[in-house]
């Protein structure tokens, strides 16, 4: 079964078809700029949350700030490592990061399904941070002081 995958696939790889050499060309351009637009996109929301932009480039560490962000304890980091809790805090993180920018859990919920499209709205419009965890929906906004 290998070596009649490897004589179907040979073809595409050695570089025989024009077309497919401009589509892997043309995806891997696509890619590329994908990344640079999620990496910009996470340096403007460190910004934007008074912290070091560079921060959102190392990886782990961006967690521990992502957390702080969202104002979680930095243990929860040890949640990355482990499967199944991993998705647990990639939830928690993105609830907590539109919360904490003033959006509502619907955004959120955008947000894990429409990442590459809502992040840079999020990072590049007029939303603000607000702090961590943002207003409080469990009570309600807070009311004017008198």
């Amino acid at each position: 079964m290998s070596t009649i995958s490897s004589c179907m696939f040979s073809g595409l790889l050695q570089g025989d078809s024009p077309a497919a050499d401009i589509y892997f060309a043309c995806f891997g351009i696509f890619i590329l700029a994908l990344v640079v637009l999620l990496l910009a996109a996470f340096w403007k929301l460190f910004t934007k949350a008074d912290q070091p932009g560079w921060a959102s480039l190392i990886p782990i560490y961006n967690v521990v700030i992502l957390l702080k962000m969202i104002g979680r304890p930095a243990w929860y980091v040890i949640f990355v490592v482990i499967p199944g809790l991993n998705i647990y805090l990639a939830v928690l993180l993105v609830f907590g990061l539109a919360r904490s920018f003033g959006k509502g859990p619907l955004f959120a919920i955008g947000l894990i399904f429409l990442a590459p499209i809502l992040l840079p709205v999020l990072a590049f419009g007029k939303s603000e941070y607000i702090g961590p965890m943002g207003p409080s929906y469990r009570y309600g906004p807070k009311l004017p002081q008198q």
